[in-house]
């Protein structure tokens, strides 16, 4: 399955919480659909104590999101943007769907 977010893209979260805010994409899970944002999504999750003696935490976790919630962010309009795809050269290219321009 064909994903138009790929790893290392600056993104922009359009819905939920973060909306509004801008991040890197870490990963990407094209089976379900969904990137991993660095700094975003982030959720509280319980450890349990690993040792004798050790007591429990609250860790924070960054959550994957679904890729429909956010918007690659275009260096030529430096905003958050619907991606593209056109063939030029026998090469197929990600391109800014309000310039034109490649991503």
């Amino acid at each position: 399955m064909s994903m138009k977010i790929k790893k290392g893209d600056s993104v922009r979260i359009v819905v939920g919480k973060d909306r509004g805010k801008t991040g890197k994409v870490l990963r990407v899970f094209p089976e379900s659909r969904k990137i991993l944002v660095e700094g975003m999504n982030i959720v509280k999750k319980h450890a349990r104590p690993r040792k004798q003696g050790e007591k429990g935490e609250m860790v924070s976790v960054a959550r994957p999101m679904q890729s429909s919630n956010v918007r690659i962010m275009c260096g030529n309009c430096g905003k958050g943007v619907t991606a593209g795809f056109l063939v030029r050269s026998d090469k197929k290219v990600r391109i800014c769907k309000e310039c034109k321009q490649e991503l």
